[in-house]
């Protein structure tokens, strides 16, 4: 902690010409109002978002269920990825847990829809990413 907050106080010499200690403890008061106003649930919630997202398996459902823009049958989503029934069912799970998708029986068969989180999500993720390079 010592080195960050001598990091800290030459940084804002540097920025300010001339660096006091009440400098650097109000900027550090105002980095933990920062990290405070955060929130320990919230970020644990998005955590959680973002696990769900990194498989590959996981994304490519939560990608397909956001384009077809409709209800999928479990079968039709078992035809686009590459996993046992058993792993199609753990990763389906994983997107509901994490709130992404949602499902329901339907007679015989059990279906599933993406929700408005994650596809607000992926939009923002397509339009991060420049395909180009």
């Amino acid at each position: 902690m010592a080195q960050a907050t001598e990091r800290l106080q030459r940084y804002l010499d540097d920025e300010l010409g001339e660096c006091r200690s009440e400098d650097v403890e109000r900027r550090l008061e105002e980095l933990s109002t920062l990290e405070a106003g955060l929130g320990t649930a919230q970020a644990k919630a998005e955590l959680d978002v973002l696990s769900a997202l990194s498989s590959e398996t996981r994304y490519t459902l939560v990608r397909v269920l956001v384009a077809a823009g409709e209800e999928l049958c479990v079968c039709e989503l078992q035809a686009v990825v590459d996993v046992t029934e058993s792993g199609l069912s753990h990763a389906l799970s994983a997107l509901a847990d994490a709130g992404l998708v949602e499902s329901r029986k339907d007679g015989r068969w059990k279906k599933y829809r993406a929700t408005n989180r994650v596809t607000a999500l992926v939009t923002v993720l397509e339009g991060s990413v420049n395909t180009d390079e």
